[in-house]
């Protein structure tokens, strides 16, 4: 960045030389510690509000967490609005769920993954104040007692696994574009009116609290920068610096933001008041590239330097970075390395269909290169208009190794929208929401990750079913798996609407939903059904695994005659034991083609699986009148689901693995190089994963070395495109420096690693999950 001779305001021009560096060190250097503070204050408020309705105890302790948490405004930082004042630090929900902690009290700061300190204070304030309060009262008890013998069936036969039971919901966008456009005032104004219309509507009321308690958390910053702006010991520009601070801070309590870095301010604290409501994951960032250029552009009309315009930036990407979600041990594990879900989705097309990159768009990406930090989560929507200009900056920035930004293809995720009757100009609007589901920004409350849906689970069943079946044909096998798909699905989009209707009855959103499409029309909260848009998404777990093994077995035992199926089956029930168990199992790897190589035959097993579980998931309505959406992706939970499946015909052993991602093949099984694996993946109807799906592949570094190497890629990124395939991520890391990272990780600390639909520091990840990396086949193009 060059030096600025600019006139323009001291503040802009004040700070000497770029501080990002000395920021994102200070973010690391505590060790990751759980806060008591937000239960503290939450709990303080509902002691005295009982007998009020819930939408309005949980305004009133978001309030009161804004009036009472303490603040503070860190070394160099331009932009205010911290969870807590330590950074990274876990916060605590026991409204939702109080028993798992206790449960993990004294294993937390030990656990394989995901560590955090519990200080003996307040392990003691917790056992002794926090869980007396909340057992007997809290989600986790009303979802466990309207939960039905048949869901607890489905539960206890390691088919489905029920999400977001013990904490807030996420996975939402907020109307970013309207706020800014509004600024808090109009908020403030419009809600009160609505109160004054409507004074039994309980949404209009509690919305009103949080939003006035949002301009009351802005004047604490605000008086907050002015006193240590009158610190003299401080460097001339450092109070500088603080007295605009404060001024803005100030001005955005009423006032709409009209510079770039007034926007990222009040989008950042929008962000910290959504975190305060409902300290849930994923309340993603959306189109920021789209939504925040007009203020780009009138700050660089207005001739504020590009050196500050870098710097406020990039402050904002290191606060998404000082967020890091608390879980339980075993939600650890299948959302591993502190996935926030700070998602970004730049470029992408426009309400004209036209590609819309700009060239803030192109400034993100080259800040991310310089902070190469797990967060944000950036995405490129790409289409065949990309201009080669911005597609090759995509591929020089995945070609860093951390695995940002992922791939998301307008041409296949814009008409599975319109299939599930969102308009056309809502439809190109959408973006990326946790790790790869997909959404409409602002108009959508779709509870993307309510469950799990083991297929390989639901195999496993079926062959136990059927093994003393004396006839059994392959025909068979396939309709009982199918059969079953069915059964489970009913029962699967019956234990989603009981956690659906644990939030609204126990956790309604009043704050957030005012920033998403109809509720402040409606008068309803996004829990009650005010979005415009309500989905619920179910992943199904397993495709590729599956689609191995209904090959293996069709060849095996019923066109090769090698075995009968009873004799499989019983080989799978002793997990390949004994040396003709083993020969039997290596027959079946390297013996029988395997999904992500092209084949035809086996790769349409997968699709047609899938396509019958979509399409049966989309029969059903969610509690809020909306479709449930069929997802293709496992985070990490492919470790953790494959603990609970036996030794499987694709010569897996059990209680190993399932394929990473969700539509990648298993690991080590894809052969005959990465366009192979993308015509494997592309004979699936991806339009059908509405919620999402996750390929991930893995290339050498010296593949995408030089001007020929980014070329090459590029290409390959345009194939991805036309053969209409959803997601794609890349891992750009030599499995050398991986081993070496995880024999020396002192050597290590700063690596970032895409793990599945998200990136995390490889040494924050348990072995597991870090040979799962590592066996990832390596390609070359």
């Amino acid at each position: 960045m060059t030096t600025t001779t600019s006139t323009r305001p001291a503040f802009e021009t004040a700070r000497p030389t770029s501080k990002l560096e000395v920021m994102k060190q200070n973010l690391f250097k505590q060790k990751r510690q759980i806060s008591l503070e937000r239960a503290k204050l939450y709990t303080a408020s509902y002691q005295q509000t009982v007998g009020q309705p819930t939408i309005i105890r949980r305004a009133k302790a978001t309030a009161y967490i804004m009036d009472h948490v303490e603040i503070s405004i860190r070394p160099e930082e331009l932009l205010c609005g911290n969870r807590t004042v330590r950074p990274r630090s876990g916060i605590l929900s026991p409204e939702m769920d109080p028993y798992w902690i206790m449960q993990e009290i004294d294993t937390i700061g030990t656990r394989p993954q995901d560590q955090f300190e519990f200080t003996t204070a307040d392990r003691q304030y917790y056992r002794e104040n926090l869980l007396p309060y909340w057992s007997g009262q809290s989600m986790k008890d009303f979802i466990n007692a309207k939960i039905t013998p048949e869901v607890k069936a489905a539960e206890d036969d390691l088919v489905i696994k029920l999400n977001q039971t013990d904490k807030g919901q996420g996975h939402i966008i907020m109307d970013f574009p309207a706020i800014l456009q509004r600024g808090v005032g109009t908020y403030v104004t419009t809600l009160t009116a609505k109160q004054a219309a409507h004074p039994d509507n309980d949404f209009y009321t509690a919305a009103l609290i949080v939003f006035k308690a949002m301009q009351r958390h802005f004047d604490r910053y605000a008086t907050l920068a002015q006193t240590m702006a009158a610190d003299e010991s401080l460097p001339t520009y450092r109070r500088i610096e603080l007295t605009e601070m404060a001024a803005m801070n100030h001005r955005l309590t009423t006032a709409k933001p009209q510079s770039f870095y007034e926007a990222l301010q009040l989008l950042w604290m929008t962000s910290i008041v959504g975190q305060y409501e409902s300290n849930a994951s994923s309340l993603s960032l959306g189109r920021m590239d789209q939504y925040l250029y007009p203020f780009y552009q009138a700050s660089q009309q207005a001739g504020v330097p590009a050196d500050f315009t870098w710097e406020v930036l990039g402050d904002f990407y290191l606060k998404t970075d000082d967020v890091v979600l608390l879980r339980s041990a075993e939600s650890a594990k299948c959302f591993a390395g502190f996935p926030t879900g700070y998602t970004v989705a730049l470029g992408g097309l426009d309400k004209y269909g036209q590609y819309a990159v700009n060239e803030l768009s192109n400034k993100m990406l080259d800040l991310y290169q310089e902070i190469q930090l797990p967060q944000p989560n950036l995405s490129v929507r790409i289409n065949e208009q990309i201009p080669r200009r911005f597609l090759n900056k995509t591929c020089e920035t995945i070609r860093l190794g951390t695995g940002i930004p992922m791939l998301f293809n307008d041409e296949v995720c814009v008409p599975g929208f319109l299939s599930k009757g969102v308009s056309l100009d809502d439809a190109r609007d959408y973006a990326v929401v946790g790790c790869v589901e997909t959404t409409i920004p602002g108009k959508t409350y779709g509870l993307h990750d309510i469950a799990l849906f083991n297929l390989m689970r639901i195999m496993e069943l079926a062959m136990q079913d059927l093994r003393d079946e004396p006839a059994v044909t392959y025909d068979q096998l396939r309709q009982h798996i199918l059969d079953k798909i069915d059964d489970y699905v009913k029962i699967v989009t019956a234990g989603s609407d009981i956690v659906d209707l644990g939030h609204r009855e126990f956790a309604p959103i009043p704050f957030l939903s005012s920033l998403v499409a109809d509720c402040i029309d409606n008068g309803q909260d996004v829990t009650a059904g005010g979005a415009r848009y309500n989905f619920s998404g179910v992943q199904g777990i397993g495709e590729p695994n599956l689609a191995d093994s209904l090959y293996a077995v069709k060849k095996l035992v019923f066109e090769n005659h090698e075995m009968s199926f009873k004799a499989l089956v019983d080989q799978l029930n002793a997990d390949f034991a004994g040396d003709n168990g083993e020969k039997l199992r290596q027959h079946l790897i390297h013996d029988f083609d395997k999904y992500g190589n092209d084949n035809a035959e086996l790769d349409m097993e997968c699709a047609k699986i899938f396509r019958h579980y979509a399409l049966e998931l989309g029969k059903y309505k969610n509690i809020r009148g909306g479709e449930f959406n069929a997802g293709a992706y496992t985070v990490s939970a492919h470790i953790p689901l494959g603990e609970d499946v036996g030794a499987t015909p694709d010569g897996r052993h059990a209680h190993d693995q399932l394929a990473d991602g969700g539509l990648s093949p298993m690991v080590g099984r894809d052969h005959l190089g990465p366009t192979a694996v993308l015509k494997s993946v592309s004979k699936i109807d991806n339009t059908l994963a509405v919620n999402g799906s996750l390929l991930n592949v893995k290339f050498s570094p010296n593949t995408l070395k030089g001007d020929n190497g980014i070329r090459k890629f590029a290409d390959f990124l345009m194939a991805f495109t036309q053969l209409k395939i959803r997601h794609v991520q890349f891992n750009v890391q030599s499995r050398e420096t991986l081993i070496d990272a995880q024999q020396h990780p002192e050597n290590y600390a700063g690596l970032v690693v895409r793990v599945a639909g998200y990136s995390a520091f490889f040494v924050d990840l348990n072995k597991r999950i870090q040979d799962d990396i590592i066996r990832r086949a390596e390609h070359v193009l």
